[in-house]
């Protein structure tokens, strides 16, 4: 059964059932205040017949007492508290032109005889008589002690009211049953047609990968089911174009090297075909080697890097509390093995974090290998971290104004790195480890012109005692800004609050550095 056939079902149901209940309430409700109508009238008749020589054996078994009930329409009993019973005698009378003879009479049972023994009450019945239903009541008779007075009035003018009540509120049953389910049908089509129209959408978005925007009406909770699914569409949107964006600059990324090597490769074949051929010297073909061995490295390195950028997701497997000074440390360590001529100066303040120790060494690695790139030789590389915010500034020659926008996006590489080795997405790495994180990258100037990068990540000054805490998000990421050398030394900077955040809200590269040359 679909949804729309269950509200409308739900609706008819619930509909139905009140009218029904409804129904019933009132009828009964009028049923009694009918009965009870009928009873006061009863009681006052009989209490005022009572009171008359009617009420006494004799005058009851004669025949005049006979046509005055058939006269008034009723009918009537003397009973003693012996159960003896005095009953008007049956006589002929004309109905519908016919003669017949009537009965005047009426039954008694237990609670007449006992109204007669007590003296005092009254006892309402309805019996069946040869003339149709009777409502009857007992009541004492004054002038005569342990007797009782039973009269009773015809009941089938009001039975028939009654049935024909009662007929009128099942078909208004049954007519407001059948609007109900009709309005129930309305209803369930007018309410789920935003929701028909999300799975056309989405039938349509899967037939043809159109990921184009629902338009919204209203604002009730089927309206936000729709901004919400345009959100997602959106996201959606942007993932794809992510992809193929990655797709085409990893393509062009890896036609260069692979081209070379396809050269060099070439080169070599000739020289082994002919090995005496004057024009490729054992010095060249070792060059030719070593020059594949070199574009191997770069493409083995850059082969790396695109898978890591590839995952674009935050940190979900083997996260755990980490000490991001002692990350710091290990990558001071390996980036000076690689690069002994520079001098690193490094003040570390202790800052724990939840994130993944892996990526998050590597992001740090890359900040530094960029410094030490860049970095003249005998040069110093200034490490600092404070309340969670990294920076890492060099020597070398700076930032230029045209590359501000775009050093942290992904293969940006300036016309000074593309003579460098290396694959333009070092930097690109960098940010996206700490928004993965929950942290923001910037870049400034240093005080002597080189450059300075920094990240700013969420977390704690001190380890959690007992359950691990996740990180505390402050109002506002601090704004990378370089301060006076004279307080911090010629190449220190701050993270300092509460200025904007590192980037803008999305991410975006609203940085600048110098080109990545990774």
């Amino acid at each position: 059964m679909s949804l729309r056939a269950r509200v409308s079902l739900l609706v008819m149901v619930t509909v139905g059932v009140t009218i029904t209940c409804a129904a019933i309430a009132s009828y009964t409700v009028i049923r009694s205040e009918v009965t009870s109508h009928v009873d006061d009238g009863l009681v006052q008749r009989a209490s005022l017949a009572a009171e008359t020589t009617l009420a006494t054996p004799q005058e009851m078994e004669t025949p005049d007492a006979s046509r005055s009930l058939i006269l008034t329409g009723l009918k009537a009993t003397l009973v003693s508290a012996d159960g003896s019973t005095y009953n008007p005698p049956t006589v002929p009378e004309v109905i519908n032109n016919q003669l017949a003879r009537v009965d005047p009479s009426l039954p008694v049972s237990s609670c007449e005889i006992q109204i007669a023994q007590q003296g005092q009450g009254t006892c309402f019945r309805t019996v069946n008589t040869g003339d149709g239903l009777f409502r009857t009541v007992a009541v004492p008779v004054p002038l005569e002690r342990g007797v009782a007075l039973v009269i009773g009035t015809s009941m089938v003018s009001t039975e028939s009211t009654l049935h024909a009540l009662g007929l009128v509120t099942f078909l208004v049953g049954l007519a407001g049953i059948a609007i109900a389910g009709t309005a129930g049908f309305a209803i369930g089509r007018a309410a789920l047609r935003p929701v028909e129209r999300l799975t056309v959408a989405a039938e349509y978005i899967a037939r043809t990968g159109d990921l184009r925007r629902i338009e919204v009406t209203g604002s009730d909770e089927l309206a936000r089911l729709t901004t919400s699914f345009n959100t997602m569409l959106a996201a959606l949107a942007r993932s794809q174009d992510y992809q193929r964006r990655l797709v085409a600059d990893a393509g062009h990324e890896l036609r260069t090297p692979l081209t070379s090597i396809r050269t060099n490769l070439d080169l070599v074949a000739q020289a082994m075909a002919e090995p005496d051929n004057p024009r490729l010297s054992a010095d060249d073909r070792t060059e030719l080697m070593n020059d594949v061995r070199a574009q191997m490295e770069e493409l083995s390195v850059l082969i790396s890097d695109l898978v890591e950028l590839s995952r674009d997701e935050h940190p979900a497997h083997a996260v755990e509390t980490v000490d991001f000074g002692e990350i710091v440390e290990r990558a001071v360590e390996r980036v000076q093995r690689r690069a002994p001529s520079l001098t690193y100066d490094v003040q570390l303040n202790p800052w724990y974090l939840q994130g993944e120790p892996a990526t998050l060494e590597r992001a740090v690695t890359n900040l530094l290998d960029n410094a030490a790139k860049w970095s003249p030789p005998g040069g110093t590389v200034t490490v600092t971290l404070e309340d969670g915010g990294l920076q890492v500034a060099d020597q070398g020659p700076g930032i230029a104004e045209e590359d501000m926008e775009h050093v942290f996006e992904r293969f940006y590489r300036s016309p000074e790195a593309r003579t460098m080795p290396g694959s333009g997405l070092g930097l690109a790495i960098v940010r996206q480890v700490a928004e993965n994180h929950g942290g923001r990258v910037a870049v400034a100037r240093a005080p002597d012109g080189g450059a300075l990068l920094g990240v700013w990540l969420p977390g704690l000054p001190e380890p959690p005692k007992a359950h691990p805490v996740e990180p505390v998000q402050s109002a506002a990421p601090p704004q990378l800004t370089a301060s006076p050398p004279e307080t911090q030394g010629p190449a220190q900077a701050q993270l300092t609050a509460p200025p904007d955040a590192l980037g803008d809200p999305a991410g975006s590269a609203r940085t600048a550095s110098r080109t990545d040359a990774l």
